[in-house]
Protein backbone atom coordinates (compact mmCIF):
# COMPACT_ATOMS: atom_id res chain seq x y z
CA UNK A 1 0.00 0.00 0.00
CA UNK A 2 1.31 3.43 -0.90
CA UNK A 3 0.46 6.58 1.02
CA UNK A 4 0.17 9.98 -0.51
CA UNK A 5 2.73 12.45 0.73
CA UNK A 6 1.17 14.36 3.60
CA UNK A 7 2.27 17.47 5.42
CA UNK A 8 1.42 16.17 8.89
CA UNK A 9 2.63 13.16 10.85
CA UNK A 10 2.03 9.66 9.51
CA UNK A 11 1.51 8.14 12.96
CA UNK A 12 0.48 9.31 16.42
CA UNK A 13 0.52 7.46 19.71
CA UNK A 14 -2.74 7.72 21.65
CA UNK A 15 -2.80 8.05 25.45
CA UNK A 16 -3.79 4.38 25.84
CA UNK A 17 -0.66 3.31 23.90
CA UNK A 18 -2.38 2.50 20.60
CA UNK A 19 -0.71 3.78 17.45
CA UNK A 20 -2.93 5.48 14.90
CA UNK A 21 -1.65 5.76 11.33
CA UNK A 22 -2.83 7.37 8.10
CA UNK A 23 -3.67 3.84 6.88
CA UNK A 24 -6.14 3.45 9.79
CA UNK A 25 -8.31 6.31 8.53
CA UNK A 26 -11.58 5.21 6.91
CA UNK A 27 -12.29 5.71 3.23
CA UNK A 28 -13.98 9.02 2.33
CA UNK A 29 -17.21 7.31 1.22
CA UNK A 30 -17.51 5.18 4.34
CA UNK A 31 -20.59 3.97 6.15
CA UNK A 32 -20.38 5.61 9.58
CA UNK A 33 -20.21 3.26 12.51
CA UNK A 34 -18.94 4.07 16.00
CA UNK A 35 -15.45 2.67 15.45
CA UNK A 36 -14.88 4.73 12.29
CA UNK A 37 -16.22 7.89 13.93
CA UNK A 38 -13.82 7.29 16.82
CA UNK A 39 -10.83 6.92 14.48
CA UNK A 40 -11.60 10.21 12.74
CA UNK A 41 -12.25 12.03 16.02
CA UNK A 42 -9.01 10.70 17.55
CA UNK A 43 -7.05 11.53 14.41
CA UNK A 44 -8.21 15.15 14.65
CA UNK A 45 -7.78 15.30 18.43
CA UNK A 46 -4.19 14.03 18.38
CA UNK A 47 -2.98 15.81 15.24
CA UNK A 48 -2.88 13.05 12.65
CA UNK A 49 -5.51 14.88 10.59
CA UNK A 50 -6.35 18.57 10.68
CA UNK A 51 -9.90 19.62 11.41
CA UNK A 52 -10.30 21.15 7.94
CA UNK A 53 -8.94 18.01 6.26
CA UNK A 54 -11.43 15.86 8.15
CA UNK A 55 -14.36 18.13 7.29
CA UNK A 56 -13.55 18.20 3.58
CA UNK A 57 -12.42 14.57 3.21
CA UNK A 58 -15.47 13.10 4.92
CA UNK A 59 -18.07 15.78 4.10
CA UNK A 60 -18.78 16.40 7.78
CA UNK A 61 -20.26 19.49 9.37
CA UNK A 62 -18.42 21.24 12.18
CA UNK A 63 -21.20 20.28 14.58
CA UNK A 64 -20.93 16.60 13.65
CA UNK A 65 -17.19 16.46 14.24
CA UNK A 66 -17.49 18.47 17.47
CA UNK A 67 -20.14 16.05 18.76
CA UNK A 68 -17.92 13.06 18.06
CA UNK A 69 -14.90 14.63 19.76
CA UNK A 70 -16.93 15.73 22.80
CA UNK A 71 -18.61 12.33 23.11
CA UNK A 72 -15.24 10.59 23.24
CA UNK A 73 -13.80 13.14 25.68
CA UNK A 74 -16.74 12.90 28.03
CA UNK A 75 -17.74 9.24 27.85
CA UNK A 76 -15.27 7.29 25.71
CA UNK A 77 -15.79 5.46 22.45
CA UNK A 78 -19.00 3.82 23.68
CA UNK A 79 -20.79 7.17 23.46
CA UNK A 80 -20.59 7.09 19.66
CA UNK A 81 -22.82 4.02 19.35
CA UNK A 82 -26.30 4.97 18.16
CA UNK A 83 -27.87 2.47 20.54
CA UNK A 84 -26.22 4.21 23.50
CA UNK A 85 -27.14 7.83 22.70
CA UNK A 86 -29.87 8.00 25.35
CA UNK A 87 -27.44 6.86 28.05
CA UNK A 88 -24.97 9.63 27.36
CA UNK A 89 -27.29 12.47 26.31
CA UNK A 90 -26.91 15.59 28.43
CA UNK A 91 -30.10 17.09 29.79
Amino acid sequence: MFLKKSTGPRTVTLPDGRILTQADLPAPNTRWVASRKAVVAEAVEYGLLTRDEALSRYGLTEEELDCWVEAIRGHGREALKVTRIQSFRQL
